[in-house]
């Protein structure tokens, strides 16, 4: 279900998607998925609201995708044998995620 959560770094009311509650000492902390803005962003329980009748139907500005059939490479380095190799990693490094941003500009 779509919401609307008041983004503290855009300063207004943005649709989102909620992904995960985290309960605090002063109440709960949501993380969202801007789906105007494919953003995610942190967001106090008492900044979010549902969405009335037609705009809970607009379609979504973002979509979260994935590229088929790839997966992220990171360099390994050995320090011993004094080699470095590419190989697979885990997540993405921040430096290949800044360059697909580039390239998609």
């Amino acid at each position: 279900q779509v919401y609307a959560v008041f983004s503290e770094e855009r300063e207004c009311w943005c649709r989102a998607l909620v992904e995960s509650v985290r309960c605090q000492a002063d109440g709960y902390q949501l993380t969202c998925f801007l789906v105007d803005y494919a953003q995610y962003c942190s967001v106090a329980s008492e900044n979010i609201r549902v969405l009335a009748g037609a705009f809970a139907k607009m379609p979504h500005r973002a979509k979260k995708c994935r590229l088929h059939c790839t997966k992220p490479l990171t360099l390994h380095i050995d320090y011993c044998e004094n080699i470095a190799k590419i190989g697979p990693a885990k997540r993405w490094d921040t430096a290949a995620v800044q360059h697909f941003r580039k390239l998609l500009e």
